[in-house]
């Protein structure tokens, strides 16, 4: 089982150039594990695809059903109260966007404090070198 942030989670839903990695990433483990808010996270990313001309309402809205079924099939983080405190402390030793520490935070929940071992799968650098420096196992 892995942690995987809703960067990494997007190229599942929809065709992008990191697709065939992520793709790779999920056959070598499909039992996933997202933070609750993953879900609006890709929401937004997709609208955001949307609003840039870079995606149609064709191709968005089948790809958020997929978002959808994916996250009903995973297991999901969704302690809030001790995701929130875990996440403030993050914010106080990495240079993180407060979503990004709110996924490391679940990631860190989910791992019962002990990320040796533990694989998160993220495309942002940023996140990924804290969820290293916080002891988790992060692929290229």
């Amino acid at each position: 089982m892995r942690f995987w942030d809703s960067s990494a989670v997007v190229p599942l839903v929809i065709g992008q150039p990191a697709s065939p990695h992520v793709s790779a990433w999920m056959s070598a483990d499909d039992a996933i594990v997202i933070w609750t808010f993953t879900i609006v996270e890709i929401a937004s990313a997709l609208r955001r695809l949307v609003r840039e001309q870079v995606l149609d309402e064709q191709t968005a809205g089948p790809a958020e059903a997929r978002a959808d079924e994916l996250a009903n099939a995973v297991h999901v983080v969704a302690d809030i109260e001790p995701v929130k405190i875990g996440a403030r402390r993050l914010l106080r030793l990495h240079q993180l966007r407060a979503s990004d520490a709110l996924q490391l935070a679940a990631a860190l929940h989910w791992a019962e404090g002990h990320p040796h071992g533990r694989i998160v799968h993220t495309l942002d650098a940023r996140l990924g070198l804290a969820a290293q420096r916080e002891g988790f196992t992060v692929p290229a």
